[in-house]
């Protein structure tokens, strides 16, 4: 089974295994791309509402990576359905592939290259350089802001 993204709509996806969706995809989409999930949905794709338990497992992986500010509720209930469902996530975003990976959950990209590592991003202060494991509204040490930095 595979679990389609908007990207999947907006890019005609096509595949000849089964299909699901969520109804907050369907909501992000417009004019031929929402005609598209329709007509998905007409031919027997499942659209699926996955649970608050799964959700909040995929937020907490994103919390893990550093993926969590740039996660949207669409996205992390895509890859809980994913989770649950235990399917294919057909997606371009680079952060639902980093926390798919962490869950183990199986990726396929459509139109972007996909992520060639999993990574767990670090936060840097503005101001006075530290690093931290989480993202903070403010650094602790100088009050200066946070900056998601690439922990390579």
């Amino acid at each position: 089974m595979r679990i389609l993204d908007s990207s999947a709509f907006i890019h005609e996806y096509h595949t000849d295994d089964e299909t699901a969706s969520i109804p907050l995809v369907k909501e992000e989409l417009t004019g031929e791309h929402a005609f598209r999930f329709d007509a998905q949905e007409g031919a027997g794709m499942y659209v699926h509402i996955p649970g608050q338990g799964t959700v909040d497992k995929v937020l907490r992986a994103a919390r893990e990576t550093g993926d969590a500010d740039v996660l949207s509720e669409t996205d992390a209930r895509l890859i809980a359905a994913a989770f649950e469902l235990d399917a294919v996530l057909v997606t371009d975003d680079y952060a639902m592939q980093n926390v798919a990976e962490r869950l183990n959950v199986t990726v396929e990209v459509i139109a972007q290259d996909g992520i060639s590592e999993q990574r767990s991003w670090k936060f840097q202060c503005q101001g006075c350089g530290r690093e931290f494991d989480e993202n903070k509204e403010r650094c602790p040490i100088c009050g200066m802001g946070l900056a998601r930095k690439n922990p390579a």
